[in-house]
C-alpha cells in the first residue's frame, strides 16, 4: 500500500503520464532559460530508516540553488523517524517536494520504480535517482542534465567512482575491490565495457522508452541497477539501431565519500552475482538472433 503527501492513499504505484512523446531533435537546441517554477529535473531519493543519515539542510540548499529541479522521496517503510524528518522536508518547500509512503519495506529497487514512476506523472525532461546519503553531491545532477542536453542520442547518464590524482574518491578499500569483481561479472553480463554499474547516482532522459523500463518490478532485487541497463538494452535491439554502449554515459565523478551506516552486507554480493546470471538469461541470451 502506498499513499503521498497532498494525495489520496493509493492501491499500487503510481501510474504514468505526462511524458514526451520522443526525444529532441537534434537540430533543435535545449532552452537555456527555464520559466520561472518550470521543473527540468527531478530526483527520486530512496529511503529505509535513514532518519540518522538524511541531512535536510542539502536538501534545501539544492533546491534553493536549482529552481528547475524537484525531488521525490520514497519512504519505504521506514521504522525509525524517518517520516518526520521527511515531513519536515516536504513542509520547507510543498511545491517542489513530494513523499512517497509505502506501508511495508518492499526494497530500494521497487522503492526507486515506485519514485521514477511518480515523477513521470508531471512533465519533466530528466528523471533520475540517488542515494540519501549524498555520497555523491545532489550538485552532480546538474552537469549529468548539461550531457543529456548536449547529446540527444543519449539515454543515460551515470556516476562512475574512478579512483584517480585530482578526485575524491573515499571508499573502502573492501568495498572498492568487491566493486570491481563485480563490475567485471556486469561487463560480462551485460557483454558492453560498463565501469560502475553500482554508483547510486543516476539521470535518465524522460521518454517513453524509460516509462517502459519501469514499467514493471524488477526481476533483481540487489543489482537492479544492472537490470535497468538490461531493459533499456533489449528495447534498444528491439527498436532502434543505436548500440547501447553509445546511448548510456559514464560520468567520472570528482567526489564520492563513503558514509557510514550502508545496509549492503556481505552476503548480498551473493545475491547480486545471482541477480547477474538471471539478468543476462533474461535480457542478454534471448535477445541473441536465432
Amino acid at each position: 500500500m502506498i499513499h503521498r503527501k497532498a494525495g489520496p492513499r493509493q492501491s499500487e504505484c503510481p501510474g504514468v503520464g505526462g511524458l514526451r512523446p520522443e526525444r529532441r531533435p537534434a537540430n533543435v537546441p535545449a532552452p537555456l532559460i527555464l520559466p520561472r517554477n518550470a521543473i527540468s529535473t527531478t530526483l527520486v531519493v530512496p529511503c529505509y530508516d535513514e532518519a540518522a543519515r538524511l541531512d535536510p539542510g542539502a536538501f534545501a540548499r539544492f533546491l534553493a540553488s536549482r529552481e528547475d529541479a524537484r525531488l521525490v522521496f520514497v519512504n519505504d517503510g521506514s521504522r525509525d523517524g524517518t517520516g518526520a524528518v521527511l515531513d519536515g522536508v516536504h513542509g520547507s518547500a510543498s511545491d517542489r517536494v513530494d513523499v512517497v509512503t509505502l506501508d511495508r519495506n518492499v526494497g530500494k529497487a521497487e522503492a526507486v520504480r515506485c519514485g521514477i514512476r511518480r515523477a513521470l506523472e508531471t512533465k519533466v525532461d530528466f528523471v533520475g535517482y540517488w542515494d540519501a546519503d549524498l555520497s555523491t553531491p545532489l550538485e552532480v545532477s546538474t552537469p549529468f542534465a548539461e550531457v543529456l542536453r548536449s547529446d540527444p542520442s543519449l539515454d543515460t547518464v551515470m556516476g562512475s567512482r574512478v579512483q584517480m590524482l585530482g578526485r575524491r574518491i573515499e571508499r573502502l578499500s573492501s568495498r572498492h575491490y568487491a566493486g570491481r569483481v563485480f563490475a567485471t561479472a556486469a561487463a560480462l553480463a551485460l557483454q558492453i565495457p560498463v565501469y560502475d554499474t553500482q554508483c547510486g547516482a543516476k539521470l535518465f532522459r524522460a521518454s517513453e522508452r524509460l516509462a517502459r523500463v519501469f514499467e514493471t518490478p524488477f526481476l533483481a532485487r540487489w543489482a537492479f541497477d544492472v537490470e535497468i541497463i538490461a531493459r533499456f538494452g533489449a528495447l534498444t535491439a528491439r527498436y532502434e539501431p543505436t548500440p547501447l554502449c553509445e546511448a548510456v554515459y559514464e560520468f567520472p565523478l570528482t567526489e564520492w565519500r563513503h558514509a557510514a551506516g550502508s545496509k549492503v552486507r556481505a552476503t548480498d554480493f551473493l545475491r547480486a552475482l545471482g541477480d547477474l546470471a538471471r539478468i543476462r538469461r533474461v535480457y542478454v541470451r534471448s535477445a541473441r538472433p536465432s
